[in-house]
């Protein structure tokens, strides 16, 4: 007789250590006003974790050439060495300054997909951006005015312009999209950092979000597309070089920018994993509360192929955090 086959293995749930473990280094930086050490932790945490996961990961998203971080530089392997071969995003703070200023938002965020399935930005650092969640999927374009989405956004999700909730990302290059935003009579939901965040709460219920616009990270709408996989939303996306020399030099490496990414471009397959840990306060997740016996974390946990997506609340005690983080208490 046959025996069945066994499920393979969930590496989403051993990301979830991953991101507590700089989740839980970067917490201790939080309010304290100095984002490079924040983030210097969180990179060291996650790699040290990272090191023990049975996987050989190559980095195709990192910190290095953004950061000047030591670890978790562009084309870096990690990982034991074991199969399966993957892909990896990482972003150890999503919310830097969010982190150092003690304000909500702030997660650690790591993505994984099938080897060569991930979306290299190369020299592009932006890209612009159109994300929603699964009931608006399809129902927008990229190339569309930001009035026309809203309105096919509106007929999709059955409820008025007037009731959508349009997060942007606070900057002076917003302001002419902010302008018609209200413009069309849909609500602006300002977010001063978080682009993953901000992107996945169009996916998430009762966020208050239904759509994300502007400019924001090519790395962060890599890493975003794995997590809307998993959660059923879109993402469309064209690089946006900085200037003419960063044009020169992508147009140079073959990318064509004026092309629409959509999630399956930014992330190829149907076999990606994702995981994000709250390190302040957020619209979904709670950030590292630090107790007398240690610390408590919440996760957001999503794999695309099993479609399952799972909300994690740990207990860290102090004797164990080691395990976690490369600095204890």
């Amino acid at each position: 007789m046959l025996q069945p086959a066994q499920p393979d293995r969930n590496i989403a749930l051993e990301m979830i250590r991953v991101t507590e473990a700089a989740a839980i280094a970067a917490a201790r930086w939080a309010g304290r006003g100095d984002k490079m050490s924040a983030d210097a932790a969180a990179v060291d945490a996650m790699r040290f974790v990272l090191g023990a996961v049975a996987m050989d990961g190559v980095v195709v998203i990192g910190e290095g050439e953004k950061d000047n971080a030591p670890m978790l530089y562009n084309g870096e392997r990690i990982g034991d060495g074991r199969p399966p071969a993957v892909d990896v995003a990482v972003d150890p703070i999503d919310g830097t300054t969010l982190t150092a200023n003690g304000r909500k938002g702030a997660v650690s965020v790591i993505a994984l997909s099938e080897r060569h399935t991930m979306f290299n930005p190369g020299p592009c650092v932006y890209m612009r951006k159109v994300a929603v969640g699964p009931r608006g999927r399809g129902a927008v374009d990229i190339n569309a005015t930001v009035t026309e989405n809203l309105k096919e956004l509106s007929k999709r999700l059955g409820k008025p312009v007037q009731e959508l909730g349009v997060v942007v990302l606070d900057r002076p290059r917003h302001d002419d999209l902010i302008a018609e935003v209200r413009e069309a009579g849909a609500r602006v939901l300002l977010i001063s950092d978080g682009d993953v965040t901000g992107a996945i709460a169009t996916a998430w219920p009762n966020s208050g979000a239904d759509i994300l616009f502007g400019i924001g990270g090519t790395p962060e709408g890599v890493i975003a597309a794995a997590a809307l996989k998993g959660l059923g939303g879109e993402i469309q996306g064209i690089l946006h070089p900085r200037d003419e020399t960063e044009h020169a030099l992508a147009v140079a490496q073959g990318y064509h920018v004026e092309r629409v990414l959509t999630t399956d471009d930014l992330v190829q397959g149907d076999n990606c994993y994702f995981s994000a840990t709250a390190i302040t306060d957020g619209d979904f997740l709670k950030g590292v509360r630090f107790t007398e016996f240690g610390a408590t974390t919440q996760s957001l946990v999503v794999r695309s192929q099993s479609g399952t997506v799972r909300t994690v609340e740990t207990f860290h005690r102090h004797n164990k955090l080691q395990e976690f983080t490369t600095a204890g208490f």
